[in-house]
């Protein structure tokens, strides 16, 4: 029964399953990684994303004023000051690093003569009957609430600081040719494969298929060679050019295939009509093959965008040259502990392929499956 027309599969419900699996492991990492990009240092390095709408519980090793800020009063001579920065609550405090939640806020803890007392607040009163001597203050132990902190000076370090902005409009400028050459290339070769007749098509369009296969990177070296020849190695054009030639094979192969499917009646009708192949393509066959182009563009500008191993064959690692890619493979070597920069980098970084597959991604399975079903 289940293959019968109009009745519904059993595993349609296994099938809405997997997706809904495969969506949620997209979209967790990616949610999570814009909420920690907008959260404060320290609670990132103590508590996950996941908490972040609530307050989380810091364990703070902190030390109080020196000796020679004690004051000699009426109870002997006093420290005084406050531990925490903005509104925080203390939960317990210690003395020993054994015993970090010995005492709980407003208790007195002793320690070699002192009597030491942490409020709630934060406050500290340190007592003692002789004056304090050294150079260092107390060691305290503080576990403390503190409230959800959200800030902009991730994204302010990021774009102003860490030379991000510059490597954004470097990965720009690579990526907006990279992707409109090799459409436009390809889409004229696809044309001529799909309806001009010629001698040594068949070949043409075998060898196209090969390509496919062929490992990039057995033509980095020869081809950066070539470049360096007639003058454009390590410059925009040069990675250009790079970027077409890699994609080309995929996008004659996509193109051409959805082209070959467009009707026949259609362009057999302009040619009576005494149509030129190039008003026949540029009338008929673009706007037509939109869904296709839509979609090899989310493919080339992706690929392009995230690349790294081209951009620094051909560009290399000038600070002026330097893509996004690059930028951050930077930031984690010297910047690796800084989790609230690797977070706001990586989300700039693939803000942009995002709104780019959201606004195409309509056009992506119709310019893939297009064709592959004809009407008798």
């Amino acid at each position: 029964m289940d293959n019968i027309a109009g009745v519904k599969s059993r595993l349609t419900w296994a099938v809405n399953i997997a997706v809904l699996a495969l969506v949620l492991l997209w979209t967790i990492p990616t949610f999570g990684l814009l909420v920690s990009s907008f959260r404060d240092r320290d609670q990132i390095a103590t508590s996950g994303w996941w908490t972040a709408a609530f307050p989380s519980e810091q364990n703070l090793t902190l030390r109080a004023d020196p000796p020679d800020s004690a004051v000699e009063g009426d109870e002997g001579w006093v420290i005084s000051g406050q531990l925490l920065e903005g509104e925080a609550n203390v939960t317990a405090f210690g003395v020993n690093s054994r015993r970090p939640t010995e005492f709980a806020p407003g208790e007195i803890a002793e320690r070699s003569g002192a009597f030491i007392q942490v409020e709630e607040d934060g406050s500290y009163k340190i007592t003692s009957a002789e004056k304090p001597e050294g150079s260092r203050g107390t060691r305290l132990f503080v576990t403390a609430l503190e409230d959800p902190k959200f800030t902009l000076d991730n994204y302010r370090n990021v774009l102003l600081s860490e030379g991000i902005g510059r490597s954004f409009v470097n990965t720009f400028t690579v990526t907006i040719p990279a992707t409109i050459i090799p459409i436009l290339v390809a889409a004229f070769a696809a044309y001529a494969l799909a309806w001009m007749e010629f001698p040594g098509r068949s070949l043409l369009i075998a060898t196209v298929v090969g390509l496919l296969v062929v490992p990039l990177q057995m033509a980095l070296i020869p081809l950066l060679r070539l470049h360096n020849e007639i003058g454009i190695g390590k410059s925009y054009l040069g990675i250009w050019l790079a970027h077409t030639g890699f994609g080309l094979p995929l996008a004659i192969y996509l193109l051409r295939n959805y082209i070959a499917g467009l009707p026949r009646e259609v362009i057999e009708s302009a040619r009576v009509d005494g149509a030129t192949d190039f008003e026949i393509f540029r009338k008929i066959v673009l706007p037509l093959s939109f869904p296709a182009l839509a979609s090899f563009a989310i493919f080339q500008f992706l690929w392009v965008w995230n690349d790294l191993l081209v951009a620094t064959v051909f560009l290399g690692n000038n600070e002026d040259q330097l893509v996004m890619t690059g930028r951050l493979r930077e930031l984690l070597g010297s910047r690796g502990g800084d989790w609230e920069i690797l977070a706001a980098s990586a989300f700039i970084s693939i803000a942009v392929p995002l709104v780019v597959f959201f606004a195409l991604q309509k056009y992506l399975v119709r310019g893939l499956l297009s064709g592959s079903v004809k009407g008798g």
